[in-house]
């Protein structure tokens, strides 16, 4: 795989959305491992833009790193600084199956009933609404019922 190339502007861009990103990868004595790897493509998979903290002390060994990252990841290479490296790499389009034929969900709904004096706290229920209920005026429960629809409405359509 290659790297991606990024122009000065996007790199730009890029560096001011990482600054304050923490190091969610640490390359330790062992350098860079399979499991090095592993661990940077799913942090890519997840957050698109991440940092990777090298405990090095040598800049030609970092800057290597980074390339090599980069190269095997199929990553951008924002930027080097100090012990910190940056790689991009555009996040993948999450499929949602659709399905037509479900209703609606059961949700939670909080229906509040004031009281008739001013004197007393409101009373607050948490009821659950089925997906062919709807609240009507007062706090009521009812069954959703399908709109009318005037008999000459019906024929011309």
């Amino acid at each position: 795989m290659s790297a991606i190339e990024l122009t000065p502007a996007q790199r730009k861009e890029l560096r001011g959305q990482a600054h304050h990103l923490d190091p969610v990868v640490m390359i330790g004595d062992a350098g860079l491992t399979p499991a090095v790897v592993r661990e940077a493509d799913a942090a890519l998979k997840a957050h698109g833009l991440i940092k990777v903290r090298v405990f090095s002390d040598e800049r030609e060994t970092r800057e290597a790193m980074l390339r090599e990252l980069a190269g095997k990841l199929n990553a951008g290479a924002v930027q080097h600084i100090g012990k910190l490296l940056v790689l991009w790499r555009p996040l993948p389009e999450k499929v949602t199956p659709e399905d037509d034929d479900r209703g609606a969900a059961p949700r939670v709904v909080k229906i509040v009933k004031f009281s008739k004096s001013g004197n007393h706290r409101p009373q607050i229920k948490k009821v659950t609404v089925m997906g062919n209920q709807r609240v009507a005026a007062g706090g009521q429960i009812k069954r959703a019922k399908p709109r009318q629809v005037s008999q000459k409405k019906k024929s011309l359509g």
